[in-house]
């Protein structure tokens, strides 16, 4: 970004060195109770990149709720350089509900870019391409698992993409794994915008984990000292070393009943080793789960009654580190 460019969000300049607390309209509850987005900006004096922290895509995914609340709470996202925006909670409709979807019973991370005349979640997802989007250069989205599904804090991004697995490894997860674009996502509508999206995964719904949430600032801050954001001083040349997983697979319920899980999450796991059992109530039935490969689990189905064909261990092998041998504070902005 230029020096003294103007900057404006949702009609209203943000000068150098102010912040400001807007609001997104989208839409209204049946009692024609007007729905905002809460979107906090602090701009520095200086400037620089300008990078999103979004969470509540799924009004019931909490951790990443939490993580940029305490971004916000501790005055951290007020940077030195350039600009920070945050979305604590972007499906504020399933905030309110404690809903994934929204009203309509769409997933809002599969109605983008959207569409003005279109769904409730089309719309949300048009407003913010139009409003948002635009303004940014680099984007992280928080999510949890699913349902009873518990994730392992994790990055997901697209290997061959040399930004994202550049700022992947400075945010520096346990897990960094390999994903694509899937249809209609946020992550599939920036990238198309030419802007960089990490997706983090942590924990799962309705619920926070305070070592996912310490992993989500910590990779916060070293992305911000890495893009020169702020200086938190942190010190990527000591960091772990992340496991990178190419590709993946869900274990699934070969019978319905009650599961045992005996794996835990994150941990190395060999080919043929039990991960699990899935009973009957009446004690007739035992149907052992063991891994199909050698590898780590990275997400765990934490349910106690499944179906059968229902998800309950993700799992893949580690690789080796990809290859980047981009210098540090190599990331350039869009012309």
């Amino acid at each position: 970004m230029s020096k003294n460019k103007k900057l404006i969000i949702l009609g209203q300049e943000i000068l150098p060195g102010k912040g400001a607390e807007l609001n997104l309209d989208v839409a209204k509850l049946h009692t024609s109770t007007p729905i905002q987005v809460p979107v906090i900006v602090q701009r520095a004096k200086n400037d620089g990149p300008v990078l999103l922290l979004m969470a509540g895509m799924h009004g019931d995914e909490i951790n990443g709720m939490e993580i940029i609340r305490r971004m916000i709470r501790k005055g951290w996202n007020k940077p030195t350089a350039g600009t920070v925006i945050c979305i604590p909670v972007f499906n504020i409709f399933g905030f309110l509900n404690v809903s994934r979807e929204l009203p309509d019973g769409r997933d809002l991370n599969r109605s983008f870019p959207g569409s003005q005349s279109g769904s409730l979640a089309s719309q949300f997802a048009f407003h913010f391409m139009k409003e948002i989007a635009p303004k940014v250069d680099y984007v992280i989205d928080f999510h949890t698992g699913s349902a009873q599904r518990s994730n392992a804090s994790q990055v997901r991004c697209v290997f061959s993409n040399t930004t994202s697995i550049e700022l992947a490894k400075v945010f520096n997860p346990p897990f960094i794994i390999n994903s694509s674009y899937i249809s209609k996502s946020v992550r599939e509508a920036m990238n198309k915008m030419g802007k960089s999206i990490l997706l983090f995964e942590g924990g799962k719904t309705n619920s926070v984990n305070e070592v996912v949430v310490k992993e989500g600032l910590d990779g916060i801050k070293r992305v911000m000292d890495y893009l020169e954001i702020r200086n938190f001083k942190t010190d990527i040349s000591e960091a772990r070393i992340p496991i990178f997983v190419q590709s993946s697979k869900w274990i699934r319920a070969s019978h319905a009943g009650m599961l045992l899980v005996f794996a835990k999450i994150g941990e190395k796991i060999e080919k043929g080793e039990l991960l699990g059992v899935i009973s009957d109530p009446f004690g007739k039935i035992e149907r052992k789960i063991k891994s199909p490969i050698q590898g780590y689990v990275f997400c765990v189905n934490e349910t106690p009654i499944v179906n059968k064909g229902d998800a309950i261990f993700h799992v893949g092998p580690s690789v080796e580190n990809p290859e980047n041998n981009a210098p540090r504070n190599s990331l350039k902005l869009p012309d």
